[in-house]
């Protein structure tokens, strides 16, 4: 029971006042405030709230009913509970105010202290229940209007994102029947689920006929690469080198593959664009055709010009003065280099049209890097450069096209010599690991940078963005081919003026030491 609270005691008997006060600090009830004059209780009661007021029925100036009238007009008292004090020959008024006002009880003088107190206590109670019960009222209203507030926001949020979705999907439905590329998507098991119309146009087929097929069945794989689980991608995967076959017109249409997973907890899938790649790969056929074509007629007239001047310069023909010899020797130079970048050319085009025939031997590797590097013995002087040699075994022989592995070698050394600086130190390593052969070329010249190592191995990369030397590019894309067409791998590990490293490693071409009788 709440019994805390402030008391307002009216009657117009000083000694009824002190009396009852001091019962009431007895009880426990010490906030009480007592007034003899009604009027002066009014005026208090104006601005201060109380939880209960007990007031006399006969006073001189006011009696009790009028009193606690004009209290109910206070909005500070509306909650405020009164109880009237009345001799029993008013009992019948005290009862119509009880009716008529409202009061909560009347009292009958003399009263009993006990049920005085108890009712002093329940009414206090009653009042601090009813601020109570009102407050709460008022946070449930306020309660409700914030919630009618959020049902109208979450409504007109709801019909705006609905809205956008329907957009988003008006458009993606516009780009999955519109696009030009093939689109399919297939679910876990690889099966697929849907299709746009550029995709059943490529195979031919009606999307009835393609549905529930397995895509992977429906491609060719035409390197028999092996392809990652897409789902278990968190990357996009672009395929390369596949074809399908357009059942209608029975032609292979050589495509390039988009996988891309569609993260779905539920029901994952996975995207397939297909691009029709025949335009570009005719064109860089015909591309390739007239390079080749014109780099291997370049060679006839440019070999006749280096034998002519050959010739000239070593008296042959007759004698030549310093002057003509020095322009005599730089015309052949020049005609070197350009017969050096036709041939560049022409073995390049041989490796990407698949014309190229491996004539692999059994030969010591360890042999052939002593003979690259005697070879460019002059160049390493010229540049005052040291060449050292650290092999793990001390023959190591191995199958391999003997030719190509010398081109890669003597470019992987020429490129330390050119591009690493003077005074450099070039080391070559050799090492066996398992079947596996491994040769890196490291030296400690002015290192690339991480722009320069993305582009290093492709065609026409020169190896630095800072400064364009003449050389053809093409040394390290095709040393990349010919160890790739090894079933090999090749990579860099440089930093800025640090050095740099190439490494290739060719599998399975270790072979066994050989065995004495």
């Amino acid at each position: 029971m709440d019994t805390n609270g402030k008391i307002v005691l009216v009657d117009d008997e000083i000694m009824v006042t002190k009396t009852l006060s001091t019962l009431l600090k007895l009880e426990g009830l010490r906030d009480t405030v007592t007034f003899n004059n009604p009027k002066d209780a009014l005026e208090y009661l104006k601005s201060n709230s109380c939880e209960l007021i007990i007031s006399d029925f006969i006073m001189p100036e006011m009696d009790g009913i009028e009193f606690l009238s004009r209290v109910k007009e206070f909005e500070i008292q509306s909650d405020t509970t009164q109880i009237l004090l009345t001799g029993y020959a008013d009992k019948e008024n005290a009862i119509k105010a009880i009716n008529e006002i409202g009061i909560f009880k009347y009292i009958e003088k003399p009263w009993n202290n006990d049920d005085l107190i108890l009712n002093i206590k329940n009414a206090i109670e009653r009042t601090n229940l009813k601020r109570a019960l009102k407050e709460k009222i008022i946070q449930l209203k306020r309660a409700n209007d914030e919630l009618e507030e959020y049902s109208k926001n979450l409504e007109l949020l709801v019909q705006k994102r609905t809205k956008e979705l329907y957009e988003s999907r008006e458009k993606l439905n516009a780009i999955f029947t519109n696009c030009a590329d093939g689109i399919v998507t297939f679910k876990k098991d690889y099966l697929v689920a849907s299709l746009n119309e550029a995709a059943c146009g490529m195979f031919g087929l009606d999307e009835k006929e393609l549905l529930n097929k397995n895509f992977f069945e429906l491609i060719i794989n035409e390197k028999n690469q092996k392809v990652p689980n897409p789902f278990k991608l968190n990357d996009p995967l672009f395929l390369r080198d596949f074809s399908l076959i357009n059942y209608k017109k029975d032609t292979k249409i050589p495509v390039e593959i988009s996988l891309a997973r569609i993260k779905n907890d539920e029901n994952p899938f996975v995207v397939a664009v297909l691009r029709d790649v025949s335009y570009q790969r005719e064109s860089e056929r015909l591309r390739d055709d007239f390079i080749a074509t014109l780099t291997h007629d370049l060679r006839t007239p440019l070999l006749a010009a280096i034998s002519g001047l050959e010739f000239i310069l070593n008296g042959t023909l007759g004698e030549t003065n310093e002057k003509q010899k020095e322009l005599l020797s730089a015309m052949k130079k020049s005609n070197e280099d350009m017969l050096g970048l036709t041939n560049a050319l022409l073995e390049v085009y041989r490796y990407e049209a698949g014309k190229i025939f491996l004539c692999k031997t059994r030969f010591s590797i360890n042999e052939l890097v002593k003979e690259c590097a005697k070879e460019l013995d002059v160049l390493f002087k010229q540049n005052n450069s040291t060449f050292e040699l650290d092999f793990d075994c001390d023959d190591i022989e191995i199958n391999a096209d003997k030719n190509e592995i010398r081109r890669v070698i003597l470019n992987l050394l020429g490129n330390a010599i050119k591009h690493g600086g003077e005074n450099i130190k070039v080391r070559v390593t050799l090492k066996k690991e398992l079947k596996d052969f491994i040769l890196s070329v490291e030296d400690n010249g002015g290192g690339l940078s991480e722009d320069d190592q993305k582009k290093l191995f492709k065609r026409f990369s020169q190896g630095t963005s800072k400064k364009r030397s003449c050389s053809t590019g093409l040394g390290l894309y095709l040393s990349r081919r010919i160890v790739e067409a090894h079933n090999g791998t090749i990579w860099v590990e440089s930093e800025l003026n640090k050095g740099s490293k190439f490494t290739f490693r060719l599998k399975n071409a270790a072979l066994e030491d050989k065995v004495l009788l």
